[in-house]
C-alpha cells in the first residue's frame, strides 16, 4: 500500500511590528507538524494578508477602475499618446462591454484571492500541530479576509459564484447578488467574536480583527437596499455595527497621520494593506502612477513616474479651497525647480502647472480627444517621502474610523433620526479640515459631500454615488449624458465566461 505524504508549501516571510511582509524562500512542512512555531504560522497566513495589497491606486486595481467609473478619477489620455488605452475612455464614458479589458483584473484578482483563502483555510484546518484556540482564531481571520473579497465582488459585479471548498474542482455556477449578500453577512456574524479584540495595537495592525468585521458588517448593512433589496433596509443594524467599532479603542487622529510614510502608527486605522518601500511583490505605486515625469524635480524625489492618474475636475471643485483636505488630497499649481525657482517646462514646452481643469483637444466624432500632459490635479494624499526612489512606505488604510462615523451619521438620517443625533459625528470629521465652518445641522446631502471631502481617492466614491442615486448622472465633458442602469454593475468578463460556461452575464450585457 502506498504511503502518501502531504506537505504544506510555505512562502516563508519575515514580519516586523508593522506587518511589512518580505518574501524570502520556499520550504515544505508535513501537515501533521505544521503550526508548531510562529514562523510557520506567519508564513502561511501572511500570504492571505498579502492579498490586501491589491487595495491601492495602481493602473489596474479595482480602486482605480471604480474611481474612473465614478467622478473621482479622470484619465482622458495625454498628448503624445500616454494612458490612451481604450479601457480608460470606456470606463469614464460608461461604454464598456463584457470584452473590455479594464474589468478583467477587477474580477480575476479578487477571485484568485478567494481561492487562496480557501486553500490556506484547508491547509490550516487539517493541521494537527496548532494550538486549538489559535487555530480557531486564524481560521476566523481567513474567513474574514475572504468575506472582504466577496464584498468587493458583490459591489462591482453583484452576481458571482460562492466557493468555499478548496477540494471542489467543479466549475461553480453564478449565485444571485442577494445570495452573496446573505453569505457575506452570515460569515461575518459567525466569525466576528472569534477574532482578536486587541484592536488599534501594533500586534493586531494589518490583521482582520473584530473591528474590521464590524466595519465590514456596517458596509453590508448600509448598502443592503442596493445589494439585497428584498431583505429590506438595515439602517439600525448599520448603526449598531458602527457603535461596536466606535466603542473599541480606535481614535480619530490628526488627519495627515493617516497618510504619512509611517502611517501604521494611526489609531484610526481599522484594516490596512501594509506596504514596504522598495519591497518585493505588489507595493504602493501611487507616486509612479500619478506624478508627471518632471514632478520629482520640484518634490525632491528621484523616481521616474508615468504621468497618469488625475482627479476629475468636478470632484476637486466640490471642495472648499480653505479645507485642509483640499491641498492635502490634490497636487495643484506650478511645479518649480528648487535650484532656480522657475516653473519647470514640460517636454512639449509648456509650463508644468497642474490645473484643476482639463481641456480636450483634437476631438473625434465621439467628442473625445487628448489633454496636455500637465493638466489635472494629482494624488497628494499620501505624503511622498523626500528622496523617494521607488515604491512608497505609506500603508493604505482600507477602513478608517472616520468612515465609520460618517456611515453611522448616514444610517441615522436615513432611518428618520434627527439631525441633532448625526451632527456631532459629521462635525467630528469636518473639524479636521474646516474647524471654523462646522455644520449647525446636517442633511443626507451634507453627509454625502463630507464623505467626498474625507475619503477622496480611498475607493468609496462609486459605491457612495450609487447609494445616493448619483452614479448614472451626466458628467460633462467626459460623459455628457445619463447612463443606462446596466452600468450600475460591471459585466462578468467574457474571458471568465469562456472559461466557465456556468457563469451568467449581468443584465444588459
Amino acid at each position: 500500500m502506498k504511503r502518501i505524504s502531504i506537505y504544506i508549501l510555505l512562502l516563508v516571510t519575515t514580519l516586523n511590528a508593522c506587518t511589512k511582509l518580505d518574501e524570502e524562500l520556499f520550504t515544505q512542512v508535513p501537515v501533521g507538524e505544521f503550526g508548531k512555531d510562529d514562523q510557520q504560522i506567519n508564513a502561511l497566513v501572511g500570504s492571505i494578508y498579502s492579498t490586501l495589497k491589491l487595495n491601492g491606486i495602481d493602473w489596474d486595481t479595482y480602486i482605480t477602475m471604480s474611481g474612473l467609473a465614478s467622478d473621482m478619477i479622470a484619465i482622458p489620455g495625454f498628448k503624445g499618446g500616454d494612458w490612451s488605452e481604450p479601457m480608460y475612455k470606456e470606463t469614464m464614458r460608461h461604454t464598456w462591454t463584457a470584452s473590455s479589458s479594464g474589468f478583467n483584473d477587477c474580477y480575476f484578482q479578487p477571485s484568485a484571492n478567494i481561492s487562496l483563502c480557501n486553500q490556506i483555510y484547508y491547509q490550516i484546518n487539517i493541521s494537527q500541530g496548532m494550538d486549538p484556540a489559535l487555530k480557531g482564531r486564524i481560521l476566523a481571520e481567513i474567513r474574514g479576509v475572504r468575506a472582504f473579497w466577496y464584498y468587493i465582488l458583490i459591489d462591482l459585479y453583484g452576481n458571482v459564484p460562492i466557493v468555499t471548498d478548496f477540494l471542489d474542482q467543479s466549475q461553480p455556477a453564478t449565485k444571485s447578488r442577494a445570495e452573496v449578500y446573505n453569505f457575506i453577512v452570515k460569515e461575518l456574524n459567525e466569525v466576528k467574536d472569534q477574532l482578536r479584540k486587541d484592536v488599534a495595537t501594533p500586534a493586531s495592525y494589518g490583521k482582520f480583527t473584530r473591528g474590521a468585521a464590524y466595519t465590514l458588517l456596517a458596509k453590508m448593512y448600509l448598502n443592503a437596499t442596493i445589494w439585497n433589496p428584498a431583505g429590506g433596509a438595515k439602517w439600525e443594524e448599520a448603526v449598531a455595527a458602527c457603535d461596536s467599532v466606535i466603542n473599541m479603542p480606535y481614535q480619530l487622529e490628526a488627519w495627515k497621520t493617516n497618510f504619512v510614510p509611517n502611517n501604521h502608527i494611526s489609531r484610526e486605522a481599522i484594516l490596512s494593506a501594509a506596504f514596504k518601500a522598495g519591497g518585493s511583490g505588489r507595493q504602493n505605486m501611487i507616486a509612479f502612477n500619478t506624478l508627471h515625469y518632471f514632478d520629482p524635480i520640484a518634490l525632491g524625489l528621484t523616481l521616474a513616474p508615468w504621468n497618469g492618474i488625475a482627479a476629475n475636475p468636478d470632484y476637486v471643485k466640490s471642495f472648499d479651497t480653505t479645507d485642509t483636505r483640499y491641498h492635502g488630497s490634490f497636487l495643484i499649481g506650478p511645479m518649480r525647480d528648487p535650484a532656480t525657482g522657475e516653473i519647470i517646462m514640460t517636454a512639449h514646452g509648456r509650463p508644468l502647472i497642474h490645473t484643476v481643469d482639463m481641456t480636450m483637444h483634437d476631438l473625434g466624432p465621439d467628442g473625445w480627444g487628448w489633454i496636455n500632459q500637465e493638466e489635472g490635479a494629482r494624488i497628494y494624499k499620501w505624503d511622498f517621502e523626500p528622496g523617494l526612489s521607488s515604491t512608497m512606505e505609506n500603508d493604505f488604510h482600507i477602513f478608517r474610523l472616520a468612515d465609520v462615523y460618517l456611515m453611522k451619521a448616514e444610517a441615522l438620517l436615513r432611518n428618520g433620526h434627527s439631525s441633532a443625533e448625526a451632527l456631532p459625528l459629521v462635525n467630528a470629521i469636518r473639524t479636521r479640515g474646516l474647524p471654523n465652518d462646522l455644520y449647525t445641522s446636517v442633511t443626507l446631502e451634507d453627509v454625502y459631500n463630507e464623505r467626498r471631502f474625507e475619503l477622496a481617492w480611498e475607493g468609496f466614491t462609486r459605491q457612495d454615488m450609487i447609494r445616493f442615486g448619483k452614479f448614472l448622472d451626466a458628467r460633462p465633458p467626459f460623459k455628457p449624458y445619463i447612463s443606462d442602469a446596466k452600468y450600475l454593475l460591471f459585466p462578468i468578463p467574457q474571458a471568465a465566461r469562456d472559461a466557465n460556461p456556468k457563469l451568467a452575464q449581468n443584465p444588459g450585457y
